[in-house]
């Protein structure tokens, strides 16, 4: 039932292909806003897989079924959505676009052969697609560019064109101009500047190819040019160039080869004019994502090893060869269960199989090493929320599997008997900390429940369940993924709020003190004694604790100097100040009383934590905060306002340098406050226009400003 429900309003057979070379996977990037989702939807109307309406379930479409991309008006997961077109079956992969969800946006790069960039003819682009381009650039990922919402009155095509070119540089070049209709403003046609041809879309779809207007002519001269002279510069035909400027006319079924082969190489970048409303540019979209983009047999697979980390022989992509895929996305339906999307590189993988599922240890957040051998379940052509069943998924397409208990997002599926491991993909950091207190017990244990399962499909979500501050802290990429993540809890039955997150600090000494510790106590005829004073000395940063028995006399029976430390280091674990551990001290224990009936190993326990408290007392505690080194990527434009912004968050800067890896950008290094990074991951986006990062590891602890300290114990006193 439930599966039926889910491809309510697909129209079209679940798409299938048996040769890798009839596969296209195509991912569409750009930022938040631009139309992706928008786009998608159209091209499966347009390929008849599904209806007009194109919605799945009431409020929903095909791509944005996740309930929480309906509460943030824009897409939060990566989709994949086939369709078949002239017999080529196209996987799109629709990503994110806020920069919240990064780790949605690198696997859709991680299952994709090729990339689609949308780019706004109304609002540009942001500096986030420009930084993925010169991504995609460094691993020679082809790229197109779709522009996108032609038919906005603010819409400006050669504006878009212009900055794509200035942006991503050389060979963006468009294919097609827009053709406006008697208004001046609506787009209806384009005009190919190959062909010269009118693709007239005022009837609908399929556009009406027909011959130009004479006054179309001169529009296309100079664009249609640049536009031979950038194909024929790539072309593998070094006499060509020479032919074209002696003035021969370069046959049309040339430049078209030579531009398939450009493009699929990565070294030449088509712009193709689209609207999703309207329909103008869809086909010919659809033409460039079949016949230019390169199939998975063109496409460098990734480096697999033995599950011990022993080197293998490269992949091929062999529907006959050992099965390899890997886990792009996974997630839990409600109906069905675990469902994991993947990516078959080489084999096939049917359902019913036994394969081998491994997958690399990230362990800080919550993934640990882990082999095991599972039976697949169903095989299906995922799309969006549909799950259509097919009897195979070869090497190069993409499937979804069901009933794997334990595959995660970024896990190898291998044959039972060949295991192999894929070499994982980069994935960043989480850096904003959310602390969230379940309401009762029992949504303690549905929160335990429903975290395990956000982590198995979110490599960028962090779990930490801090013994010292006795909370349980999500580490996400941003406020609106931290969203997400409490809206999906919520969803799953949990009642939950949110806490300001607390640093775990220290405390220590800030210069020599004695205390002494007095426990007498009678009771039911039972006596308890102790005494003993001690001295206490701060220790150089990162000494650890000493306790020295200075004890002469037998003041203090021998029997009980390891009591009185005892005492003393509990006291510390629970500290003096704050409730915080107490580090880098030397206590000497000097003098003391016993009494020969009623002393014991817990009156001295007692005694040690209670002279310990009376030099807190007497002396001066101070709270020491921990130091971490920041290393902070940005454009160097945005350096300025980074540095300075540092500054008045007590930091250090340590330096600067270019960045290495990328031009145009710094790497800024600094020592800060942890207390001050809390909401640095999003104030540093807010800074840099989405384009900073940054990496922080601990260094030290550092006594706190003496305002800060105290406005801590207020907030927290030790009892």
């Amino acid at each position: 039932m439930a599966q039926k429900s889910q491809e309510k309003g697909v129209t079209g057979v679940a798409p299938v292909v048996s040769e890798p070379g009839r596969i296209r996977n195509v991912v569409l990037v750009g930022h938040s806003g631009v139309g992706k989702t928008t786009l998608v939807e159209a091209l499966l109307r347009a390929s008849g897989t599904i209806g007009r309406a194109g919605t799945v379930t009431d409020g929903t479409t095909v791509c944005d079924h996740d309930p929480a991309a309906v509460r943030q008006q824009r897409s939060v997961s990566l989709s994949c959505a086939p369709l078949l077109h002239e017999g080529v079956k196209v996987n799109l992969l629709d990503t994110p676009g806020y920069a919240d969800f990064v780790g949605e946006l690198r696997a859709g790069l991680r299952a994709a052969d090729a990339a689609l960039f949308v780019v706004s003819a109304v609002d540009g682009m942001d500096a986030a697609t420009a930084a993925l381009w010169e991504e995609c650039a460094a691993v020679e990922m082809p790229r197109a560019v779709a522009v996108s919402r032609l038919d906005h009155p603010r819409a400006d095509f050669d504006e878009a064109v212009a900055l794509c070119q200035r942006v991503f540089g050389d060979n963006v070049l468009p294919l097609y101009l827009p053709m406006l209709g008697d208004d001046g403003v609506s787009t209806v046609g384009l005009l190919s500047l190959i062909t010269r041809r009118v693709f007239d879309y005022t009837g609908g779809l399929p556009a009406e190819i027909r011959q130009p207007d004479p006054e179309h002519l001169p529009a296309i001269v100079e664009p249609r040019d640049e536009l031979i002279e950038g194909i024929i510069a790539e072309s593998e035909d070094e006499s060509l160039m020479d032919r074209y400027l002696e003035g021969e006319e370069i046959g049309t079924d040339v430049l078209i080869d030579d531009l398939e082969k450009a493009v699929a190489r990565g070294h030449f970048y088509p712009v193709v004019p689209v609207c999703a409303e309207t329909g103008v540019g869809l086909d010919t979209l659809l033409e460039v994502l079949t016949a230019a983009f390169p199939s998975p047999l063109e496409h460098e697979l990734p480096v697999v090893t033995g599950v011990d980390g022993a080197p293998r022989p490269p992949l091929t992509c062999d529907p006959d060869g050992p099965l390899v895929a890997e886990v792009v996305k996974t997630t839990i339906d409600r109906h069905v269960g675990r469902v994991s999307l993947v990516r078959v590189f080489s084999g096939t993988l049917r359902p019913e199989q036994t394969v081998h599922v491994s997958g690399h240890g990230l362990a800080e957040r919550g993934h640990p090493d882990h082999d095991a051998d599972e039976r697949v379940g169903h095989v299906f052509t995922p799309l969006g929320a549909a799950l259509r069943e097919v009897t195979a998924c070869v090497a190069g397409d993409i499937c979804a599997i069901t009933k794997s208990g334990s595959a995660e997002t970024g896990d190898t599926i291998s044959a039972k008997e060949n295991p192999l491991l894929i070499a994982p993909w980069e994935m960043p950091e989480p850096l904003l900390p959310v602390a969230v207190v379940a309401k009762s017990r029992a949504d303690e244990d549905a929160l335990a429940r429903n975290l395990s399962r956000l982590i198995a499909g979110d490599p960028t979500l962090r779990l930490e369940r801090n013994a010292e501050t006795h909370q349980l802290v999500l580490w996400c990429m941003g406020e609106a993924h931290a969203d997400v993540l409490l809206d999906r809890l919520r969803a799953g039955g949990v009642e939950l709020d949110t806490e300001p997150v607390r640093v775990a600090l220290r405390e220590t000494f800030g210069g020599p003190a004695r205390g002494h510790g007095r426990h007498v106590k009678q009771s039911g005829g039972h006596g308890q004694y102790a005494v003993c004073d001690i001295e206490v000395e701060p220790l150089p940063r990162g000494a650890g604790f000493e306790f020295v028995d200075r004890v002469v006399g037998g003041a203090v029976p021998h029997n009980y100097i390891p009591s009185v430390e005892k005492g003393v280091r509990a006291q510390m674990e629970r500290g003096v100040v704050a409730g915080y551990p107490m580090v880098d001290l030397r206590v000497t224990l000097f003098d003391g009383k016993a009494h020969s009936v009623d002393s014991s190993d817990a009156a001295f326990q007692t005694a040690g934590a209670l002279a310990l408290r009376d030099a807190a007392e007497k002396g001066q505690p101070t709270l020491l905060e921990p130091i971490d080194e920041v290393t902070i990527r940005v454009p160097d434009s945005s350096v300025g306002a980074v540095m300075g912004d540092l500054s008045g968050r007590r930091g250090r800067v340590l330096g600067t340098e270019s960045d290495p890896e990328s031009e145009g950008r710094t790497l800024v290094r600094a020592e800060v406050p942890a207390t001050e990074l809390l909401r640095y991951a999003v104030e540093l986006r807010s800074m840099t226009a989405g384009t900073g990062t940054f990496r922080r590891r601990f260094v030290r602890h550092d006594p706190m400003p003496a305002h800060l300290a105290d406005q801590v114990r207020k907030e927290h006193p030790t009892p």
